[in-house]
């Protein structure tokens, strides 16, 4: 163990103190911390008083703290690290506010899962292990407690917890600062969600009244997008000056032409006043309430500025770094679901668990997180990460209750765990919460159809399809499986071909539906499916267990796998079942 840690160790109160502050701490109402975190401090606390030097593992934090399975890996399911690092950035909370009143304080030094008990505060450094397994890691810490005579330590009543007397030297105190200093320079940026200014003026003086309703329309619907932050124009959003996210200027103009009504808009980098895009929407009214005509115009331009696949937030991924965390990690995360790539949400999961050391109470990271595990191969096989995922999504509902974003996970993790009433539930307050959300209700629509509520799926899936003007992949996924149910192959495949991804499940809806239509394309698909399995027969399974289609489903797409390899080997006498 290096010098620094003894140091550390050498500023702990006596035992007796230590137990007592957290006694103390543990039962006070401000050290916001959930139950489950608390019996994890306790568990660490345990351990350090019955002689354990060197601090647990995760795994072992898994088993007697958290009840998980024998087959916990912890490289694969991150439930432990996230709670000591959301422990923590509580206790760091709790003493900046309110300090250690009895002169004795709980640490848990990062690089380890060991608690300790120095006699003054020491702040946790903004590097939370982000590059590794705590259980591997070598332990890099500052010591950082303050001196204490011999005559400090006498007076106090106490001597240190642990045999040991190092002094913390000058030299070592300026070598963890330097530490902090050099990590700080080269760490990558925790980027912020944008914010937004919305200005709107009517060309008509006229029609002043009408632009204003507009206006406050859009500013609704856009505080129902988890995706920005909405400000009032012309003042300024307090601590605007170091912020680490950008912000942009709506500047849109009402217009009207008989029965059509028009917005003209752009959007500008407030920064800079360069014009990043523009462009106009119109409605006709004929015939229509004045109220549905702006709820539509409202709707409309709030999914295209604040959707994830909206103006600005595509603009936000392709502006930031690669290895940029926070906002720009999340929104790359959900682009990686959409695309379903292996190696994409691989990447993702590694950023959105480093945005999570970083910034612990997070709820748009840990909503992610949650999809993103389920997303994962380990998932259909291994109920501890299904369960680690609906976890992280009750985390993120309890963080952000009126976030769809945190909804949508907790629909996911639901429908994962086989609770159907409750999936639906979460889907339904997801889509309540923003209805201008297409992609909310293409999901629900996805959960619906595959749970047995067809009719109801395929409805949801038309209206998310007319509310905007690209139709959300889960939508699209919906017609092409029930186009494929009523054989109607044709338009299977097309449906299929439209959508914009790589998942094992739209690969083998294509492969299928070519294999229905005898088409000589059926080879280069089916060929492309090998690529994403080993075993297409046995992936095909595998994956249709996962995402509980009914058996009618699955027989019917096999068949047209089956098909497909028939029409490959007369030709290549390649088999589906050839490796």
């Amino acid at each position: 163990m290096i010098a620094e840690l003894r140091d550390l160790k050498a500023c702990e109160v006596s035992r007796s103190a230590a137990q007592q502050e957290l006694e103390r701490l543990l039962a006070d109402p401000r050290f916001r911390v959930t139950e489950r975190q608390k019996d994890i401090l306790r568990y660490l606390a345990r351990c350090r008083f019955e002689g354990g030097e060197e601090g647990v593992k995760a795994y072992a934090i898994a088993l007697d703290v958290l009840g998980r399975s024998s087959d916990f890996d912890a490289s694969t399911d991150p439930i432990v690290r996230i709670e000591i690092s959301r422990l923590r950035s509580s206790l760091d909370a709790y003493y900046e506010a309110f300090g250690a009143p009895e002169n004795a304080t709980v640490y848990i030094p990062k690089g380890m899962y060991i608690a300790l008990f120095p006699a003054t505060f020491v702040p946790h450094r903004p590097d939370e292990e982000v590059s590794g397994n705590p259980d591997a890691a070598s332990v890099d810490q500052p010591a950082a407690c303050a001196f204490h005579t011999s005559a400090d330590r006498q007076s106090s009543g106490s001597r240190p917890l642990w045999a040991g007397a190092a002094v913390v030297t000058l030299v070592t105190l300026a070598a963890g600062a330097l530490a902090s200093v050099t990590w700080l320079a080269y760490a990558p940026s925790l980027i912020e969600k944008p914010v937004v200014y919305v200005l709107m003026e009517a060309v008509d003086g006229r029609m002043e009244g009408e632009a204003s309703q507009i206006r406050d329309t859009l500013m609704t619907a856009l505080t129902q997008f988890t995706t920005l932050t909405v400000a009032k124009s012309g003042y300024p959003v307090a601590g605007a000056d170091k912020r680490a996210g950008r912000s942009y200027e709506l500047h849109l103009k009402y217009y009207g032409n008989g029965e059509d009504r028009s917005v003209w808009w752009q959007v500008a980098d407030s920064k800079t006043d360069l014009v990043l895009k523009s462009g106009l929407d119109t409605v006709d009214s004929s015939g229509r309430s004045m109220v549905s005509v702006r709820e539509e115009i409202a709707g409309r331009l709030a999914s295209s500025f604040a959707s994830i696949h909206g103006v600005i937030n595509t603009i936000e991924i392709q502006e930031d770094a690669d290895d940029a965390l926070g906002n720009t990690c999340v929104l790359r995360a959900e682009h990686a679901l959409d695309d379903g790539g292996q190696a994409r949400l691989a990447k993702a999961r590694v950023c959105l668990e480093q945005s999570l050391a970083l910034a612990p109470k997070n709820p748009d990271a840990t909503a992610v997180l949650s999809r993103v595990m389920l997303a994962g191969k380990s998932a259909a096989q291994d109920p501890g990460v299904r369960l680690t995922a609906l976890e992280l999504a009750k985390d993120a509902v309890s963080l952000a209750p009126l976030s769809d974003r945190a909804q949508i996970a907790l629909m996911a993790a639901q429908f994962a765990a086989g609770s159907m009433d409750a999936a639906i539930q979460a889907g339904n307050r997801a889509v309540e919460l923003n209805p201008n959300n297409s992609d909310a209700a293409a999901k629900l629509a996805f959960v619906l159809y595959l749970g047995g509520y067809r009719d109801a799926g395929v409805a949801m899936a038309h209206g998310a399809g007319l509310a905007t003007e690209t139709i959300p992949s889960d939508a699209m996924l919906v017609l092409a499986l029930d186009a494929y149910r009523e054989g109607r192959y044709s338009e299977a495949s097309l449906f299929a071909e439209q959508i914009n991804g790589t998942d094992l499940l739209v690969a083998m809806l294509r492969t299928a539906a070519l294999g229905q239509l005898s088409s000589p394309e059926v080879v280069e698909r089916l060929s492309e499916l090998k690529d994403k399995t080993s075993d297409p027969n046995g992936g095909f399974r595998n994956g249709m267990s996962w995402w509980r289609l009914q058996q009618s489903i699955t027989t019917e797409l096999e068949g047209g796998l089956i098909k497909a390899a028939a029409r490959a080997e007369e030709g290549t006498n390649v088999s589906i079942g050839q490796r």
